[in-house]
């Protein structure tokens, strides 16, 4: 069994252990490439069918081609949607960089959707190469009354033995892709073809690396136009995949800030 295939089968018992343990289930979908992957893993979990909703959660920044692709492949995926809005920056702490500031109105959006829809899980599709914050995760991750992670008390996980007996009520944070990399993701997206977002494929000597918001979000110079160029590059490159966030160049605290907060 090769390394995709490992992987695969990892995360397709997360997605049924998850299934089973947790009574009221969400999966985040940014329509990025994580979180496109693990649409396609679900799918093949539960053979075609998503039996639960994926959660949009919109800033009402993202880029046309975000939007574009959601509205399209919601529908040809057979997805139930659930779009929810985030609070005006106004609303946001003020002691956070601009940037950051920004993005805790995704925090405060999917709080906003865990409460009114009562969801005991959320899936999200965060791995840990993405930076030492997110190194500290486990696979289920439980979470304060109001979505607060405390990275100092978290249950141990050994060989891939998870801890998954939570009190009742408990919200917990599922994290499938947790071992990938963005060269597995990409090497998976080529084995199995899966679609996404066209910012992904250099044009005019740049390409987007991650996505998010259109205003926070810069391109980085490349010239990898399709998935192998892109493996090619990633085999090579020594920049940071979160390079092109602006958030990811503020104070060094501010991403954690918002991570203990709830955030993805």
């Amino acid at each position: 069994m090769d390394r995709l295939e490992r992987l695969e089968n990892q995360s397709v018992y997360i997605f049924r252990e998850a299934f089973n343990k947790l009574d009221r289930l969400a999966m985040l979908w940014s329509v990025g490439k994580d979180s496109n992957v693990m649409t396609w893993l679900v799918r093949k979990a539960f053979f075609g069918h998503l039996p639960f909703p994926l959660l949009h959660v919109d800033t009402g920044k993202k880029f046309p081609e975000m939007y574009a692709f959601r509205d399209r492949y919601a529908k040809e995926w057979g997805i139930n949607l659930i779009v929810g809005e985030c609070p005006p920056i106004e609303d946001m702490d003020e002691t956070l960089p601009p940037a950051a500031r920004s993005a805790s109105r995704k925090t405060a959006g999917l709080k906003a959707l865990i409460a009114k829809h009562g969801f005991t899980g959320i899936i999200a599709g965060i791995r840990r190469d993405e930076g030492g914050t997110r190194s500290k995760e486990r696979v289920f991750s439980p979470r304060g009354e109001d979505g607060q992670w405390d990275c100092r008390d978290q249950p141990p996980e050994f060989w891939d033995q998870f801890t998954t007996d939570f009190p009742p009520q408990a919200h917990v944070r599922v994290h499938p892709l947790l071992q990938w990399t963005e060269i597995d993701i990409w090497r998976y997206i080529e084995r199995e073809n899966i679609p996404m977002v066209e910012l992904y494929f250099a044009k005019n000597g740049k390409r987007y690396r991650s996505l998010g918001d259109e205003d926070i979000t810069f391109p980085v110079n490349s010239t990898a136009a399709t998935i192998a160029e892109i493996i090619a590059e990633l085999e090579e490159t020594k920049v940071a995949e979160r390079g092109g966030r602006a958030m990811d160049h503020e104070a060094e605290d501010a991403f954690e800030r918002l991570r203990v907060d709830g955030y993805m």
